[in-house]
């Protein structure tokens, strides 16, 4: 389990990546409301604490383990369906010992866990149509329960982590063009029937947000349109380096109450107003830097677990990076999805650090015959090792 590792093997660029994100992210969220400083500090000292410990135990002694953490998921998100408390008519969180847990947050992490073994047990027959049909009904129980909460964003979001394990995994881009020819007229097919229809394929306020984005200008829509108007305004308003963080400007987006939820769904807004573009672009390419040294790693792993647990990380800071800030800029409907190491929310936060100990592990174990060579067979290129 535990083991002796070269601490000149251990990846610095990363934790140095993780803790200016985080500084950032403390900074944000100060400005969005004083209040949570000391609980944001608290999920990164955490985080970085068990990030840390993660790193130093075998990764490969944890996936023997991915059946339980299958199972284990399953009863958490069985349990909020049953116990949920609800917010913003959504039951999506558990109370332990007077604190708030959203299983879901754990779940991608768990469900990355759980395929990336899972593949490579079966990496011989990933492209048979049985293979693909099973695989599909295990993800298709837990999307199901975070579903039913309702939880919309992190169904997609979890879908898509799914698709680009299986693409790393080595599925056969035939199957994959058939799976695109069946599933894209079915996405075109539901979004036509939430949008032209009553029929209750998703709750009134997953449909409002998706009609809010279509149609700005409807009088029915207009608040909900207005929250991001004002994020692009906000945005607008730092222009090059920022306003900077001056809590007595009350015309602010935090003081002035323009945007709900701007500590988590909007906190790029923050970013922008306070910090301008270069603010705004430091962010963008330190998560780019995240998600490259995870997909770098991954090529470098001793075997094909590995490589998935760090595909799957990377893909998930990659794809809530992206869907958060383009709902800031409005270029996609209101999601909910948190900013990875940014946004306000423990359980998110914490989650997210727990990958990138997997990743770390990883990035200090040498590379096999089986390692990331099926990311280099799929066109990824990355430079040199020395770098």
């Amino acid at each position: 389990m535990l083991r002796l590792y070269r601490l000149q093997d251990y990846n610095f660029r990363l934790v140095i990546w993780l803790s200016l994100l985080s500084l950032i992210g403390i900074a944000l969220v100060t400005a969005a409301d004083p209040s949570l400083r000391s609980r944001q500090i608290f999920g990164v000292v955490v985080g970085m604490a068990l990030m840390i410990l993660l790193s130093l135990i075998d990764y490969s002694w944890i996936l023997n383990f991915y059946w339980v953490a299958y199972a284990a998921n399953a009863i958490m998100l069985t349990l909020v369906l049953l116990f949920g408390t609800s917010s913003h008519g959504a039951a999506r969180w558990i109370e332990f010992g007077g604190l708030q847990f959203q299983p879901t947050e754990t779940s991608k992490i768990m469900l990355i866990v759980f395929f990336s073994m899972y593949f490579m047990k079966h990496q011989e027959n990933l492209s048979s149509f049985k293979s693909i049909v099973r695989s599909i009904l295990l993800l298709a129980f837990p999307l199901f329960l975070i579903f039913r909460q309702p939880d919309l964003k992190n169904t997609i979001t979890i879908t898509a982590v799914f698709c680009c394990l299986y693409f790393a995994a080595g599925i056969s881009y035939t199957k994959i063009g058939l799976v695109l020819l069946l599933v894209v007229p079915i996405v075109f097919g539901l979004l036509f029937l939430i949008t032209q229809t009553d029929l209750p394929i998703i709750d009134d306020y997953q449909k409002g947000r998706i009609m809010t984005f279509l149609e700005p200008d409807n009088d029915e829509y207009s608040e909900d349109a207005m929250q991001q108007d004002n994020s692009v305004m906000a945005i607008g308003s730092g222009q090059l380096k920022g306003k900077g963080f001056d809590s007595s400007r009350e015309s602010s987006v935090s003081k002035g109450n323009f945007i709900a939820e701007v500590q988590n769904d909007f906190i790029f807004a923050i970013a922008g107003e306070n910090m301008g573009f270069l603010g705004c672009l430091a962010i963008i390419v330190l998560q780019f830097l995240v998600v490259f040294e995870c997909l770098y790693t991954g090529k470098r792993t001793k075997d094909l677990s590995g490589t998935l647990v760090c595909t799957g990380i990377g893909s998930l800071v990659a794809i809530q990076s992206f869907i958060n800030i383009c709902v800031a800029c409005g270029i996609l409907p209101n999601t909910g999805t948190t900013l990875p190491f940014i946004s306000y929310g423990l359980t998110s936060l914490v989650s997210m650090f727990i990958g990138m100990g997997f990743v770390l592990n990883a990035s200090l174990q040498k590379k096999t015959l089986y390692g990331g060579d099926l990311l280099h067979e799929r066109g990824f290129t990355f430079p040199a090792d020395s770098i």
